[in-house]
Order: structure tokens, then sequence, then C-alpha cells
């Protein structure tokens, strides 16, 4: 495919987009002149635009209801998660944000700072104020801040229209705001593992203009898990900086107009195991045979001395226009991200060890445009369409010692003795365009049934893959009762690779050499396809008594060309991968209990996710392994077949300044896999648990000032557990949970 056509076919789709987005521009401007319905105007306004008199705070508030009609979860399953939980939870704010996903229903914990929904394992589209957050290179940094949340969305199951391409499911941040959350935090966290996390927060809002901006930099020694046992990692040390910025302008009460900036830098050492068997003869190439060093690589290598490290930066910039007149509402944004990992090796411990030492270098340049609308036809009915467009660029750079192997017996690769290391430079550039638009219909069928359905087309036009889907959704909500709701959905998925994960460059470059692809010279590297699946969901959800709520939610996923992720090699970017088929399913049971100052969720889920046949990425396995998952149904290697979580808290009120906060909160999962004998991710690690608590108290210490104390506690038990073995389909290093662990944080709130 010539360059030339490629930018045709950017340019066609572009324009397309234009043409649809002048569209929605128009309906907005036939719209204003409708005031009947209107949800800004205040009674005896007649429709005035006058932000004068309404107020700020109303105007703020009433947009941002406006806002969330433009993109329902209508017959989805949606976990909510406000500030007052994330207090409740370890560490609180100062958690890492994985660790607040964790405590949502259907959710696996694994290492690297990564977590899996529902047998996936990404597949997730983060959205923040409802524009959608282009992806970034995987590392093990959380780059979103936990502290700028004032509520998240976990939202999963077969979901509506408007959401394409990232399908497992939806993290919907709505950040803290200076009109709601006036005033500002500093704060100092610091504990175990030489932690150290001073952070600040300020918001507020003058006139028409309304801000929120918070920074935090981190410093501890535990910056991924543990490879041992052991209380200590070593070389594990982490810094991070983290910062991001919100801000809107009321244009007047119906229009206004929104940014986000935000960026992430860290640091990371990759963490070592000691002991490490450290004599060269006994290291093997492919094909069993032993070498001896050479080229200055030494006798013996201390395992605990090794260095490697990584370094991520992460930052993105949005730009959102938001119009909410009567029955019209709409929301368009611009936005742009750059995302980078950088991997460092240890160039003579990773050869001595490994036979191969990769400074390996991924960055991605993405920018796009969303557009979201919702029209109110009359009581029956509502309307809503929108698209998107994301381009990608993304750059692979690999600079990879390896030793040469003498490969004249082709089932034998043998080392040349005493060679010195060489150099095989491996840099490639990809590009994909992700462009996607939806229309549905909100369909009051009869007073307690509720229809959502419509379609989306998705376009995904790539350098290495170009493929397309209509995709059909349908939920049914019927709420039987007050206190009853009952839904069920079918979803057709279209899912594009990660174009940051596909595997690039050239297999051919490392046969006869140490890196030579696991299954042999000649490997086959069939690239990365878009997963197709149906999707079907069922639940219901149900108010016992007041204050308690229980939920019990069904899926079933049948895929071809299930798409998988995994840490192939020394490097620690995960790669894509396909299986011709996939099927995951599984049930969750969800409850709430809240009453007076005490609260209590638990989240219990069951789950089997499995693939079959390696389709793409094959030189990434052994043959033996290609082999045997060609004929069999392999379990993937993130299948957790029980997760759960639980939490309670008390808040004990002596007055409105001055209360105290404890709590307890739980997470348990039945083991990720592992490979059996013969069998890959044929056996699942032991089960794993962690049991944390703490406890928050507030001081008034001025009339609009307070002073907040917090002590954490995690993993109370000190129990030892094992998310990894080191074994499993591209899983390439053991890795433990946090042993006990102190925190303590001071904040100072004005």
């Amino acid at each position: 495919m010539s360059a030339k056509f490629l930018d045709r076919q950017q340019n066609k789709i572009i324009w397309q987009i234009v043409a649809s987005i002048m569209a929605i521009g128009m309906a907005g401007q036939a719209a204003n002149g409708q005031t009947a319905n209107a949800p800004l105007a205040s009674p005896d306004s007649g429709g005035s635009t006058n932000v004068t008199q309404l107020g700020g705070m109303t105007v703020v508030g009433k947009l941002d209801q406006a806002r969330n009609q433009i993109v329902p979860d209508l017959g989805a399953t949606k976990y909510e998660v406000g500030k007052s939980q994330i207090a409740t939870e370890a560490m609180g704010e100062n958690a890492p944000f994985n660790q607040v996903i964790l405590r949502t229903p259907g959710v696996a914990q694994d290492g690297l700072g990564q977590f899996h929904l529902r047998g996936e394992h990404a597949n997730v589209q983060y959205r923040i104020n409802d524009v959608l957050l282009p992806e970034g290179v995987t590392g093990f940094g959380q780059e979103l801040d936990t502290r700028f949340v004032d509520s998240l969305s976990l939202i999963t199951g077969s979901l509506p229209a408007q959401y394409g391409f990232r399908t497992a499911g939806i993290v919907d941040i709505h950040t803290k705001s200076g009109v709601f959350d006036p005033g500002g935090q500093v704060s100092l966290y610091d504990g175990s593992y030489d932690w150290v996390q001073p952070s600040v927060a300020y918001g507020g809002s003058k006139g028409n203009f309304n801000y929120f901006a918070d920074g935090s930099f981190t410093h501890n020694n535990i910056g991924i898990e543990n490879p041992t046992s052991s209380m200590s990692p070593i070389h594990d040390t982490t810094d991070q900086f983290k910062g991001f910025t919100y801000m809107s302008w009321l244009l007047d009460d119906t229009r206004r107009i929104s940014v986000m900036a935000s960026g992430s830098h860290a640091d990371f050492e990759i963490p070592n195991t000691p002991g490490l068997q450290n004599d060269p003869a006994n290291f093997s190439a492919p094909g069993g045979a032993p070498w001896s060093s050479g080229g200055g690589i030494p006798s013996t290598f201390d395992s605990a001395k090794l260095n490697e490290n990584q370094n991520e930066q992460n930052y993105y910039g949005v730009v959102a226009y938001q119009k909410s007149a009567g029955p019209f509402n709409a929301q368009v944004a611009a936005y742009g991200r750059y995302s980078g990992v950088h991997f460092r090796p240890d160039n003579v411990g990773d050869l001595f060890f490994n036979g191969v030492a990769s400074d390996v270098s991924r960055k991605i340049y993405s920018g796009g445009l969303q557009a979201d609308a919702s029209y109110e036809l009359n009581d029956k009915h509502t309307l809503r369409s929108g698209l998107m467009l994301l381009n990608e660029s993304v750059s692979a750079d690999s600079s990879t010692r390896v030793f040469p192997m003498d490969s004249t017996d082709p089932n034998t690769f043998n080392p040349v003795p005493d060679a010195s290391p060489e150099t095989i430079v491996d840099n490639s550039v990809s590009h994909a365009i992700f462009a996607g638009i939806y229309l549905q219909d909100e369909w009051k069928l009869l007073p307690k049934v509720t229809v959502n359905y419509g379609a989306r087309f998705d376009v995904f036009y790539s350098s290495f893959d170009k493929e397309n889907q209509p995709s059909p959704r349908v939920n049914l909500i019927y709420q039987p009762t007050d206190s009853t709701t009952l839904h069920a959905g079918y979803s057709r998925y279209f899912t594009p690779p990660a174009a940051e994960n596909v595997p690039s460059g050239s297999v051919a470059k490392f046969d006869g050499t140490s890196n030579e692809s696991p299954s042999g010279p000649n490997a086959k590297a069939s690239p990365a396809k878009a997963e197709r699946a149906n999707y079907f969901d069922v639940g219901i959800s149900q108010k016992v008594t007041k204050g308690l709520q229980l939920g019990l939610d069904g899926y079933y996923k049948n895929a071809v060309n299930q798409l998988d992720d995994g840490f192939f090699g020394a490097s620690l970017i995960p790669s894509n991968f396909n299986y011709r088929d996939g099927r995951v399913y599984g049930v969750e049971a969800t409850g709430t209990y809240t009453i007076g100052s005490f609260a209590a969720y638990a989240n219990l889920a069951v789950s089997k996710a499995q693939g079959k046949d390696v389709t793409s990425g094959q030189f990434l396995f052994a043959q033996d392994e290609l082999n045997y998952i060609h004929n069999h149904w392999v379990y993937l290697d993130h299948d957790e077949r029980i997760t759960g979580s639980f939490g309670l808290s008390y808040l004990l009120k002596e007055t409105q300044e001055l209360n105290t906060r404890f709590y307890v909160d739980a997470l348990y999962g039945s083991g990720l896999r592992t490979d059996a004998p013969g069998v890959p991710n044929g056996a699942s690690v032991a089960a794993s648990y962690s049991v944390n608590l703490g406890a928050e108290q507030t001081f008034k210490v001025g009339r609009k000032q307070f002073l907040k104390a917090r002590l954490d506690v995690v993993n109370i038990t000190d129990n030892v557990y094992e998310l990894r073995d080191g074994g499993g389909i591209g899983v390439n290093a053991a890795q433990f949970g946090m042993r006990r662990a102190f925190f303590g944080s001071l904040s100072y709130v004005f």
C-alpha cells in the first residue's frame, strides 16, 4: 500500500467526519429556538441566556447533568465510586489509580500495575468528563491521579452504541471542580518502603471561570511488584511526577468551553532476583545447546546487581465545547496526546543471563476529534448520534545486543565459541486511524419498559491492517417496581489491536542469533487483526430494604481473532497477538449497604476466559506451544476464576468540623494462570488475599481551615501472596504483592 494512497484515504475519512460535525452544528442551530423543554432556563427566564439569572453554580450543575444525558449508560452495567468511597479504601486518594478499579466487580489484580476486567487483558476505554482519553504506551506507572477524581463510573456489559473500539469496560471519570470544591489542600503522605508523596490541589471560580489543578511527586522503593517473597525488593526505586488541570468558561447559561491538560513523568528501576544461576555455560539458546561467553562477558555475574531501568512519559490536552438548548445537547472535543516508554537493559548482565540485551523505545503521537449529540423528539423517543476520529503515529526503535549462533544444523542452534556480541538496530514507524460513527434511539416502549437500540460503524485503517464493521446494539430495561430493575442486551463489538502494542520491525533480522524466535528461523509473524465479538448480558438490581441494594449480572462473549497481550523477552513492554477463537463468560454479584454513618460494599465474580489457535505474532511463541494451542482451548494467562472485594466504613461525627472515619477493606483472587507440564496456562498460582485498615481524623484549625491526619495499614496480616510465578503465556517474571506496610499522612485543607 503506497503512502500516497494511505494519505488519500485518511483525507477522505477526515472530510467525511468534518461534514458530519457540520451537520451536528446545524442541528444545534435549529434547536436553539426551541425553549419549551429547556432544562437550563429558570421558570421565569423565558429561555434567556443571561448567566446572571441563574448563577455560576446552578449553570455548571445543569450543564453537567445535560452532558451526562448525551452519553448515558442505558442497559449497561454501571458501578459508581465517589470520593467518599475512595477515602474509605486502602491509602485513600494517595493510592495508585488501579487500586480504585480493583474495588469494583469482576476485576482481577495483576502485577506491573495491570488489572483485568471480565476476563479481558486490557480493552478498557478511559474518559474524562465524557471525553475520550487517547491510548498511551502501556507501562507500570499510573498516569491518572486518584486525587482529581470527584466520581468514577465503571460501565461494562452490553454497551450502548456511543462506546466503540475498547469495549470490555468504560472508566468514566468526572473531575473535581472549583465551583463545587473551592479551596485547596496541601498534603504529605509517608511510610514504609521509603514512601514519600507530597501533593497540592487547589480549585475555585471567578465569574464565569471555573478551575481546578493538582500535582504530586511520589518516591518509593517498591515501584514494581517484588519478584521475590522478601519484605524489601532489591533495585526497585521509582520517582514519579504528575500534574492535572481543568478549566471551564461559561459563555452563557447554555454554552461552555472546557480545557483539560495532564502530564506525568516516571522513572522505574526493574527489581532483581538474587541468587540466579550465574554460570553462563548453563544458558541455553532456542535449540537447547549450551554456550560459553565471549566478547568481554564475565564468567560470573551477581543477579542482585542487575541494572535495568524504564522511563515513562504521558502528556495530553483536551478542548471541549458544550451546547445545551431545549431538547438538544451536544459536546464536541479535540484532543492530542504524547506517550512514550523507554526500557534500558543491563548490557552486560542481560547478555549473561539471557543472551540478549535490548534497548527498546516506543512512542505514540495521537490526535483526534469526538462529537456527541442528543435530541429529544418527544416523550417517547430521544435520538443520539456522534462520531470519533483518532489518528496515531507510532515509532518503535530497538538496539539489541546478541550473540551469533552457528545454525548449520537446522535442528540445533549451536553458539559460535567465544564470539563477541553484535548489535542489531531495528527501527520502524506505523500509523493507524480509528474512525467511528453511531446513531441510536432511546424508546420508551411502555411506561416501565425502555428499549435503547442503534448501531455504529467503525473503521480501522493502519499500516498493518485495514478493517471495518457495522455493529448493532440493543438493550432492554424493565422496571416492574420502583425497587427492581432488570436489563438484557446484545452488542456486536469491533476491537482493533492497540497500534502501540503491535509487534513491528523485522523478525528475520535475528535469525541465527541468540534472539532468534523461540519457534526457530523463518518464524511466522502474521500482523495482529481486529477482534470481532458477540456479547450478551443480562442482570437485575434490587433494592431490598432501605440502604441495602443487591445486583446480579451474567455475561457471555464469543469472539473471532480474540486479542491478547503479553510480555515476551526481557523487555516489559507488551505485545499484541490473536487467538483465532475466543470465549469469555461469567457471573458477578454485588451488594451495598448504607445506613446513617455506616457503609459497606461487597463484590464477588466468577469468570472463565479461553482462546484457541494463535493466528498472529506467532514468532513470540515456542513451536510446541503453537502446536498445542492450535488444537486445544487454553486459558488466557489473565484468567482468574474467582475475584472478590469487600469494604466497610464508619464515620463518627462529633461536629461537621470534627469527625473520625474508620475503614477496613480486602481483595481476593483465586490465582492467575501459569503453565502446567505440557499445557500452556494449564495451572493457576495460589489464591491471594490482602486485608487493609485505617482511620482518618479531621480537626478544625480556623474558620475555614482543617487538618486531616490519616493512618493506613496495608496487608495487615502480612500475607505472602504471589500474583505471578513467571510461568504462563507472555509472562516473564514472578511478582509478589506488597507485604505489611504502614503509611500516614497529614493534610492542611483551606
